[in-house]
């Protein structure tokens, strides 16, 4: 916890049926997230601004959504909490490409109340992300969770356990050995460094292509990491995550009935909504619509002592 100013609120009105924990949570890495969580039925989310560190708090009461802010930066973050919250998401059309499939059809209606936030920064995404490059669910979070404890401050606010981002020049400046006792490898540490050494440039992209554009133009980053950070770095609901381990899986057995599909296509399958692609395949993980596993699982690694 860190000494802050009187924190600044902001009174939201959501839609009717909206989900805060759907929509917020993807901000989320689980539910041990060092930047973002839920306390006591409020979620917290900390990141770095333009005009320092801060920390929005958003609660439902009754109808509303209460939003809070901490840090010298609780002014920006409470000016974007309604993007933050995913209530500018705009589902203009998507009632009308959903009914193209029963299934879809029937999620759209089930889980109204995801909305995909946008928070307008891409970087603090974007160190969650590599980590996640190629490895299990488990080794990520080892990693992610220990770069931020290690680079980050405490968060402002009340929450103790909560941090703020990592500044990206101090990854820049770090060697890739220093992050070998988090169990992050060569390859994902170097993917770091030189993403936060042009870290400014990211956050100045003016909308989702140009992020995408810039993105996979660093060596190390491809269309599916692009695709999980301008998911809700710009709450681009078309963003599908070409080059994932399960999402082809899961697509091809939801839309087609078929165990196991490939990129190619799950793009097929997906091209009826198109705008919303990757809306239908968050939908799709909501209502846990899972392809049937077969083999072993992948091992868990460790680096730490290399």
């Amino acid at each position: 916890m860190t000494e802050t100013a009187a924190a600044a609120t902001r009174t939201l009105r959501p839609p009717d049926g909206y989900h805060l924990a759907a929509s917020v949570g993807l901000l989320a890495m689980g539910n041990h997230d060092p930047c973002a969580r839920f306390v006591d039925g409020s979620f917290w989310w900390a990141t770095r601004t333009p005009d320092g560190p801060a920390t929005l708090a958003l609660r439902r009461t009754g109808g509303e959504l209460l939003a809070t802010g901490y840090g010298p930066g609780a002014g920006w973050v409470l000016d974007r909490a309604d993007s933050i919250a995913g209530l500018r998401d705009d589902l203009t059309g998507f009632a009308a490409l959903a009914a193209a499939h029963p299934l879809v059809a029937e999620l759209a209606h089930a889980h109204r109340g995801l909305r995909i936030p946008r928070t307008g920064q891409v970087f603090p995404r974007l160190l969650r992300t590599i980590m996640e490059q190629k490895v299990t669910g488990t080794e990520a979070f080892r990693g992610y969770a220990a770069t931020v404890r290690h680079f980050g401050t405490p968060a402002p606010g009340p929450v103790s356990a909560l941090w703020t981002p990592p500044e990206p020049a101090a990854l820049a400046a770090a060697p890739y050995w220093v992050f070998h006792p988090f169990g992050v490898e060569q390859r994902r540490a170097e993917t770091l460094r030189r993403a936060a050494a042009v870290a400014d440039r990211l956050e100045r992209c003016a909308d989702s292509d140009e992020a995408t554009r810039r993105l996979t133009a660093i060596v190390g980053i491809g269309p599916w990491t692009a695709a999980e950070v301008v998911r809700t770095g710009y709450g681009d609901a078309d963003a599908v995550s070409v080059g994932d381990y399960h999402i082809p899986n899961m697509v091809s057995w939801a839309l087609a009935g078929q165990a196991r599909g490939d990129d190619a296509r799950m793009l097929e399958l997906l091209e009826p909504f198109r705008g919303h692609r990757g809306r239908v395949c968050l939908l799709l993980a909501a209502a846990g619509a899972h392809a049937p596993r077969f083999g072993p699982r992948m091992p868990l690694r460790s680096f730490a002592r290399f």
